[in-house]
């Protein structure tokens, strides 16, 4: 066999100034960090550098040992996507109908308490950024900015409300009445709350509300000042239900959440409000069959992001059998442990009109404020786009069981 022979050459310094290109500094720092996030991962990473523990940890944790939402993601990486080839798949549609308005990706903004604690932008980023995107916001019982600033901020946005009922009822119902005069478009009932979940992290943080400083908070806040500064020098933390609160996040949910509500109440609450009404939280085909027997509008399967009772079922998992039993009687939402736009490809393709995201959304939030909220849709965004172009669909409508075979790990079936 020959001898291989590689000629060689000094270098052209016209090659070389091709090579020495190098990337545009960008000062703006925060279009920087958040131009070096790919994946809603790299934000929670971003997020956990810039927010303290107490904060970070309210958002990123769950109840007890935090098995549901270890269980909730794990399912979602569970899949086998099944394309199809050779389809024309230059344009894809991510939008269509939900509660009768047209959504431009089936992607809403959960509802989410405390929101100021994470970024001082807090809801005006959310509600802003979801109007700008052309999906949902949901702003909870919870938030930290009003129903009527909510409105004004975002005023052409899908603005829903959540509701959680109160032991004051005369509180709850003026709530309501407060969203119907603002404009929102839905009421969301959360009802998987009759007391809080066992949210260790807060309490091994020692999470109240306002936060308390203590030697370990200011030590813990010394390397990330720009959340403090923002915190220090802005107005006080409101919420969207109350004035004001002193002590932890524990006894305020349990001296709200009311342990009493059941489905005659669910049915004066609806005809109160008059419009179109979501129930969030629903862990059984069960009720899901009672509520769509109740005429509600929407049901969404979620186990609240794992952060209530620990070990419960996996939303997506009960999708397809809740789709096979309620079929077109009302719209089915899922949440909880959605990471990426794959994720909500997969729960489509199984019988989902609509996702929500949270803890999604909220380190983006983290990252870079309202900046940081769309740096995460855009992200879920062309991971939807990516993900139906690779399955050969070009419209939601399109997406079947057959392109998202779900495999159960933990029984061991398929």
């Amino acid at each position: 066999m020959g001898e291989l022979k590689i000629r060689r050459r000094f270098p052209n310094p016209k090659d070389l100034a091709q090579l020495m290109k190098f990337k545009k500094f960008v000062w703006n720092s925060r279009e920087r960090r958040l131009a070096g996030a790919h994946t809603i991962y790299d934000l929670r990473d971003i997020a956990k550098r810039r927010t303290p523990q107490a904060p970070f940890d309210y958002t990123d944790g769950s109840a007890d040992q935090e098995i549901s939402i270890t269980r909730a993601r794990q399912a979602f990486e569970d899949i086998e996507f099944r394309p199809s080839i050779l389809r024309n798949v230059s344009d894809v549609d991510l939008g269509w109908e939900v509660l009768g308005s047209r959504v431009e990706m089936p992607i809403g903004i959960a509802p989410t308490g405390f929101t100021r604690m994470m970024h001082t932008e807090g809801e005006f980023a959310g509600a802003t950024a979801a109007e700008k995107a052309g999906i949902p916001f949901s702003l909870s019982t919870m938030g930290t900015r009003s129903i009527e600033e909510v409105a004004e901020v975002a005023p052409a946005g899908t603005n829903w409300f959540q509701l959680y009922m109160w032991k004051d009822r005369d509180r709850s119902m003026a709530l309501i009445d407060r969203a119907k005069a603002s404009g929102f478009d839905a009421l969301m009932l959360t009802v998987d709350v009759p007391i809080a979940g066992d949210r260790l992290r807060d309490k091994y943080n020692g999470m109240k509300i306002p936060p308390a400083l203590t030697p370990k908070t200011v030590l813990n806040a010394l390397p990330r000042p720009e959340w403090w500064i923002n915190f220090l020098t802005t107005d006080p933390l409101k919420f969207a239900s109350l004035d004001s609160w002193d002590g932890t996040i524990g006894e305020l949910l349990d001296s709200m959440f009311d342990p009493t509500v059941d489905f005659e109440d669910l049915k004066w609450i609806k005809d109160q409000w008059g419009g179109k009404v979501i129930v969030k939280g629903v862990q059984s085909v069960a009720d899901a069959k009672k509520l769509a027997k109740l005429g509600v509008d929407a049901i969404a399967l979620s186990n609240h992001g794992g952060r209530q009772l620990d070990r419960a079922p996996v939303p997506f998992h009960l999708l397809p059998e809740v789709k096979r039993e309620l079929k077109n009687d009302c719209e089915i939402f899922v949440d909880t442990g959605i990471m990426h736009g794959a994720d909500v490809v997969a729960a489509v393709a199984n019988g989902a009109r609509f996702t929500l995201i949270g803890r999604a959304y909220l380190y983006g939030l983290m990252a870079g404020g309202r900046e940081g909220v769309d740096r995460s849709l855009d992200i879920l965004r062309g991971q939807i786009t990516r993900t139906m172009k690779l399955l050969g669909v070009t419209s939601l409508d399109e997406l079947e069981p057959g392109h998202a075979q779900i495999l159960h790990r933990m029984s061991g079936q398929q």
